[in-house]
């Protein structure tokens, strides 16, 4: 037995790690087959048992020894095993950092807060509502005749209709909010109603199903045609620039009289005539006019006392002028590709 443990510490001292392929399967496997229990120590201890009584102090010393040796020759193993992933995972402290991607704000958004901004700087303040409205506040207070083609199932997603009872749908314009400003405010009004609206149209480069407006209000005593110009102007040089020109043609919409609808100057071509705004020079933006006196008494505001101008525009054909985007499907597609060329604006 004394030869065996001579033989068993000769080993362990002479086993280097240097030796080992996979270091930490094999040191564990050092440990078993030395102290595991059923190893090599193990079965010495069992074997002491039966040895002459003035033998064990010696062979007791010597089996500690042996013990003592091949846990020290583990822990080396293991603090050895140790550095080496520490060394491994170590991090070059002068290498470049490796960034983070960070998200942008989506364009629609950029052009969205762009209008807000350019308005809030005249006194408009921001209003919302809910995008699941009734007829009256999608249809009638706005003076919209009961056989007015808006009503119609191609243009209009109803939520409820039924006869007899009120109309509910997806709100086709925020001019709805607008009414329901007027309904629960005292004049001077000065609101920006921006959101998302829904109109019952096939998917197409120039059209989509949704899609996003802002529209403007402000109503106050000896409002006049020449104010909402003015706000117009205003509003094109700052969005498109010092050198944008403007012009109002006649139009019609049902709640506002008179009607107009504003083009701007061609900013690709600079009013020359190019395929984008089809040789004339101009491109159209939005709609406006003086807000209808039946608008106005159907929110309960006196038309005799208070006028008022309204406008609104399409964020999307804002964002297809000023970006130059040709498809407005890309909006929605949520394509990296697309979304990228945005990450510099704020």
């Amino acid at each position: 037995m004394k030869e065996k443990i001579a033989e068993y510490i000769k080993d362990i001292q002479a086993t280097s790690i240097e030796k080992f392929q996979d270091k930490a399967a094999e040191v564990e496997q050092f440990r078993i087959k030395y102290l595991g229990k059923k190893g090599l120590i193990s079965d010495l201890f069992e074997q002491f048992k039966t040895i002459p009584n003035e033998q064990k102090k010696e062979m007791g010393q010597a089996l500690n020894q042996l013990k003592v040796a091949a846990q020290n020759k583990i822990e080396e193993f293991k603090n050895f095993v140790e550095e080496s992933q520490e060394l491994n995972n170590y991090s070059d402290l002068t290498m470049p950092a490796e960034f983070a991607q960070l998200g942008s704000r989506h364009v629609l958004s950029v052009v969205m807060n762009e209008i807000c901004d350019i308005f809030a700087r005249i006194g408009f303040t921001v209003a919302e509502s809910v995008e699941i409205e009734d007829d009256w506040h999608l249809f009638s207070a706005l003076n919209f005749p009961p056989d007015h083609p808006a009503r119609d199932m191609q243009d209009t997603f109803f939520v409820e209709k039924e006869e007899g009872r009120q109309e509910v749908a997806l709100r086709t314009h925020t001019s709805s909010v607008q009414v329901r400003v007027m309904e629960h405010s005292k004049p001077p009004i000065r609101i920006i109603a921006p959101g998302r609206v829904f109109r019952n149209e096939a998917i197409s480069a120039r059209a989509h199903c949704i899609f996003h407006q802002v529209e403007a209000l402000y109503v106050d005593k000896k409002v006049s045609f020449s104010d909402l110009k003015q706000t117009l102007l205003y509003f094109a040089k700052e969005m498109f620039g010092e050198q944008t020109q403007i012009r109002l043609r006649p139009s019609y919409f049902p709640f506002t009289e008179p009607s107009a609808e504003m083009d701007i100057s061609c900013n690709i071509c600079g009013g020359k005539g190019c395929n984008i705004c089809k040789g004339t020079g101009w491109l159209e933006i939005l709609g406006c006019g003086m807000v209808d006196p039946n608008v106005l008494q159907a929110c309960g505001i006196d038309p005799n006392e208070y006028s008022g101008f309204a406008l609104g525009m399409g964020v999307e054909r804002m964002a297809m002028l000023k970006y130059q985007i040709r498809d407005l499907r890309l909006y929605f597609e949520n394509d990296l590709r697309f979304l990228k060329q945005f990450e510099s604006i704020i």
